[in-house]
C-alpha cells in the first residue's frame, strides 16, 4: 500500500495515464479542426516562387468554361484553385491555400483595397486562438500576408501572398485565400479595385 492508502499499482497507473495523456492545442480544445498542413510561424520566410510548387498548382492558362465576365476571379476551395477569367472558355489558373474546416466560406465579394507589402495585424479572434502571435508585424519577407494583399469587401478575408509556399494546395488558413508571392504579385497587377470575386465552397 502507498501512503495515500491506494495499492501501489493503482498509483503507478494514474501517473502513467497522466504522463501519457496528449496535450491538446487551443484550437483542439475549442473544437476547431487543425489545418491539413503545418503553417509557418510569422517572421520566417520559406520563399516566394512557384518553382517550389507541384506542377498542378503553378500559374498556367487552362480551358475553363464559365458565364462570368472576363476579369472575374473565381476561387474553387475544394480544388484549391483560383481562376482569373479571360474568356468564356479560358482562364489563368493559380494554385491557392484556403481556409481549413470550420473557416471555409462561399459567396461573392469585390476587391475593396489593394496593398503592397502590407503590415499584418492579427484580428482579436486569431489572437484568442493563438495568443503567442505578434500584435503587429511590418510588411516584408516573413510576413504572413506576403508581398500583396487584396481585401474582399467589408469582410476580414483577403487574397494575399504567403511566407509558406508549401501550404499551397492545402486547407490551412483562417479563411483567407493565399498564393505564393510571385503569383499574388502577378494577380495584383492584373486586377483593379472593384473586381468581382466568387468563392465557391462545396
Amino acid at each position: 500500500m502507498s501512503r495515500l492508502g491506494m495499492p501501489l499499482g493503482a498509483v503507478v497507473a494514474i501517473i502513467v495515464l497522466t504522463v501519457a495523456a496528449p496535450r491538446l492545442s487551443l484550437a483542439q480544445q475549442d473544437g476547431i479542426p487543425e489545418p491539413t498542413v503545418q503553417d509557418v510561424d510569422p517572421g520566417i520566410d520559406h520563399g516566394s516562387s512557384e518553382d517550389l510548387l507541384d506542377y498542378q498548382y503553378r500559374r498556367q492558362p487552362v480551358y475553363y468554361r464559365s458565364d462570368y465576365a472576363p476579369g472575374t476571379i473565381v476561387v474553387n476551395t475544394a480544388d484549391r484553385y483560383l481562376y482569373l477569367i479571360q474568356s468564356p472558355t479560358r482562364a489563368l489558373r493559380y494554385g491557392v491555400g484556403v481556409g481549413r474546416d470550420g473557416f471555409q466560406w462561399g459567396g461573392t465579394q469585390k476587391i475593396s483595397l489593394k496593398r503592397e507589402w502590407p503590415d499584418w495585424v492579427p484580428p482579436p479572434e486569431m489572437i484568442q486562438r493563438q495568443p503567442y502571435l505578434p500584435r503587429w508585424m511590418a510588411g516584408g519577407p516573413g510576413n504572413p500576408l506576403g508581398a500583396r494583399a487584396m481585401n474582399l469587401g467589408n469582410t476580414v478575408y483577403r487574397i494575399h501572398g504567403t511566407n509558406a509556399p508549401e501550404t499551397i494546395g492545402h486547407a490551412v488558413s483562417s479563411g483567407c485565400i493565399r498564393l505564393v508571392n510571385e503569383d499574388v504579385i502577378d494577380l495584383y497587377n492584373r486586377v483593379p479595385l472593384g473586381t468581382k470575386v466568387v468563392v465557391q465552397h462545396q
